[in-house]
């Protein structure tokens, strides 16, 4: 039996509820884990005076991987930033990646099969903003460099490659940011050369907008900024169920932390109401990290079918409880039908 060593980051809100379900769900699998908790978010904020102490960081460091539940960011809070950018920033976490599959459920479109992939590090998301002309004029630096773009472009690839897609659409904006998007747009063919088998289309961004509702089953791989990427993926997740379906990753060279793209939902904390399966299948995007493919797959699998049965949370249209949602996946895997 593996063993592996998981930092659990609950967080706030419903953070704490859907993380403590992925554990349980993971301990019910063939592999021996060891988890340990770290701070973060507002909660870590009042007991700590940081978001992220360093402590938490250095946990992620040593560890295998790390599990991410949700944080609240409170706005024009002195002191406080946003945890999870500060995560990724300061772990380089570059690339985020959110794939986005059908589900067999009424609220879920057939045909979608896809991955977005986000750079995860710079864009308008370094912070690099300040107010002038005596708070007349507020002013953001976008910041994109030869760097980051042709590590997330080489990533989508490599992602494309691993899952056998055919296609990567470059999403930018370079027909009005002709220097950033223009920039991140040209590193992109570049790099697509070095995948002869692969073919590089392109799109801008607002044209992906209206063509992931027109047409999604066209998309394979996209690879975009961090601002379009962000965006886009949520307005994805609404086409196979939503936010509480949909998973994704924050992939370094080192390090990978696992997150539900929702956030924390306080008005749903301690009701018994959220939905775990997004964290569920962030748990899946780790084990195959891992290189557990087979098990991720059987939950991946379990969580299919309880969709399926429409043994999901209320956001889905079903009835269950947060813990019934688990035990039902749990009781498919004993019962091998994951």
């Amino acid at each position: 039996m593996n063993a592996y060593s998981i930092c659990l980051l609950p967080g706030d809100g419903i953070g704490p509820e859907v993380i403590a379900q992925t554990a349980a769900v993971l301990k019910a699998l063939p592999i021996e884990w060891h988890f340990e908790t770290g701070l973060i978010g507002f909660g870590a904020y009042q007991a700590t005076g940081t978001p992220l102490p360093e402590e938490t960081l250095e946990k992620i460091s040593r560890l295998d991987a790390a599990l991410f539940g949700a944080v609240m960011t409170p706005p024009h809070l002195a002191g406080y930033v946003s945890p999870i950018l500060r995560l990724r920033q300061g772990l380089d976490l570059y690339a985020n990646v959110r794939p986005c599959r059908s589900f067999a459920h009424p609220t879920s479109r057939p045909g979608v099969n896809l991955v977005i992939v986000r750079e995860n590090t710079e864009d308008l998301y370094t912070g690099a903003e300040r107010v002038e002309d005596g708070g007349r004029r507020a002013v953001a630096e976008r910041i994109i460099t030869r760097r980051a773009s042709e590590r997330i472009v080489r990533k989508a690839f490599h992602i494309a490659q691993q899952g056998h897609f055919r296609k990567v659409t470059v999403v930018h904006k370079a027909n009005v940011l002709r220097e950033t998007c223009g920039l991140f747009r040209q590193v992109a063919f570049e790099v697509a050369r070095e995948f002869p088998t692969i073919h590089l289309d392109e799109m801008l961004v607002d044209t992906c907008a209206m063509e992931l509702v027109r047409a999604p089953e066209q998309f394979e791989v996209l690879v975009t900024t961090n601002l379009f990427g962000d965006i886009l993926s949520d307005e994805a997740s609404m086409l196979v169920g939503g936010l509480g379906v949909a998973a994704s990753a924050n992939l370094g060279d080192r390090m990978a932390v696992f997150e539900p793209v929702h956030g924390s939902a306080p008005g749903l904390a301690g009701l018994g109401q959220a939905n775990p399966l997004a964290a569920i299948l962030s748990a899946v995007l780790m084990l195959e990290y891992l290189g557990e493919t087979g098990l991720a797959g059987r939950l991946y699998r379990a969580v299919e079918a309880c969709i399926a049965n429409n043994e999901v949370t209320a956001d889905l249209g079903g009835s269950l409880s947060t813990t019934q949602v688990t035990q039902s996946i749990i009781t498919s895997l004993n019962h091998g039908l994951g």
